[in-house]
């Protein structure tokens, strides 16, 4: 890991000589609606006081839309100017976001990260430069920032475990082949959500109530790999019958796969994030539940500690308006402080929860394909 870190942070240099040439780069300034027409990873918004760095367009919707847009309504109504970038799934154009935005000057810097290597170089860097840092949905191993924003993510585990039981039971299934599809390698997330939902299927292996199938990783939560594994999965064992599937994507992954061996809706396949894709694979019978993360909390918890960092104000409860717990680093041993927020399970009982938070529509939800769907769940 040492010397991965060490190669990233040299190259990471050397492209900061030619990072003025990056012009197809767009950041968003709160605050100042001439700088957001387009600052690029070379310039950034000029008099940024926090920088965040989004990581990419592909693992979920959320760093495309979601967060992005919660973050930038939070600093804005704080009023304080905030330069919000996406690193496009680019380790090394990460580095360069970040060191522009460290030059630019920013006091407080929010990251999510590729994997923690990068992570840590950038978290490195900054505190060198004396700047608050955050690590948010995402805890960088090794990292050492200065808090951490999220969920409780062993619950999200949890919820997803408990999910597929819930889910075989009303199959009346008889000792399933279950296969886990888990989530990237690099992320502590990935790591956090097996650790729940195995605290829940373990015993129900030892008991021999289930059978343990295939459990493999998917590399930097690529759908296109999670369907290929999948695939590879159910060609060595035909026999599955639940899919513990780390997130929606990936489960979206594993149902063209079931689809295509007209099994989709008899082999439970579990989800997280509750994406419009998700809810609706739902709302079909085709996947079981997801798991709804209220971004909109988390990304106000990470703005106004951000805005109470940059100002020197107290950290509290009240101030950041949510529990502030604290977590151990499972590679340092430190401890971070950790703003812990809960997940919510969803299943087709329950999607209106989501509707009424305003995070889905029921014109998103329920287009003409979905118009019988959402009225067989009473979807308003």
């Amino acid at each position: 890991m040492r010397k991965a870190m060490l190669a990233l942070t040299a190259f990471g240099l050397l492209a900061a000589g030619s990072m003025t040439a990056c012009t197809d780069d767009k950041g968003a300034s709160t605050g100042d609606d001439s700088a957001a027409a387009g600052a690029s990873i070379g310039g950034g918004v000029a008099g940024a006081k926090i920088g965040v760095i989004l990581p990419d367009e592909t693992s979920s919707q959320r760093w495309m839309t979601d967060d992005y847009k919660y973050l930038q309504e939070a600093f804005k109504a704080a009023d304080v100017k905030a330069d919000l970038q996406n690193a496009k799934g680019d380790k090394v154009r990460f580095v360069q976001i970040a060191d522009e935005m460290i030059k630019e000057g920013v006091k407080v810097l929010v990251i999510v990260n590729l994997d923690s290597p990068s992570g840590k170089a950038v978290l490195d860097k900054a505190r060198a430069a004396k700047i608050k840092t955050i690590d948010y949905d995402r805890l960088t191993l090794n990292g050492g920032a200065d808090y951490y924003v999220s969920f409780d993510n062993v619950k999200v585990g949890v919820l997803q475990g408990e999910g597929l039981v819930d889910c075989l039971d009303a199959k009346k299934a008889n000792n399933p082949v279950v296969a886990e599809l888990n989530g990237s390698p690099t992320d502590n997330n990935a790591t956090l959500f097996k650790q729940g939902y195995d605290t829940v299927l373990q015993p129900m292996y030892d008991e021999a109530k289930y059978t343990k199938g295939p459990d493999q990783s998917v590399p930097d939560w690529d759908n296109g790999q999670g369907g290929k594994i999948f695939e590879r999965m159910w060609q060595h064992q035909n026999k599955i019958r639940g899919v513990l599937a780390a997130n929606d994507g990936l489960a979206g992954a594993v149902i063209d796969v079931l689809k295509a061996k007209k099994m989709n809706g008899q082999v439970p396949v579990t989800g997280q994030d509750a994406t419009v894709d998700g809810l609706q694979r739902i709302l079909t019978g085709d996947q079981c539940m997801t798991v709804y993360k209220r971004i909109k909390p988390e990304a106000d918890a990470a703005a106004r500690l951000a805005v109470n960092l940059y100002k020197g104000q107290p950290i509290t409860n009240d101030s950041v308006g949510q529990v502030i717990d604290k977590l151990k680093d499972p590679e340092s041993g430190a401890y971070v402080k950790f703003v812990k927020l809960p997940p919510i399970s969803i299943t087709k009982s329950n999607i209106q929860v989501v509707l009424n938070d305003g995070f889905v529509t029921k014109k998103v939800l329920c287009p003409k394909a979905y118009v019988k769907a959402c009225k067989d769940a009473d979807i308003k």
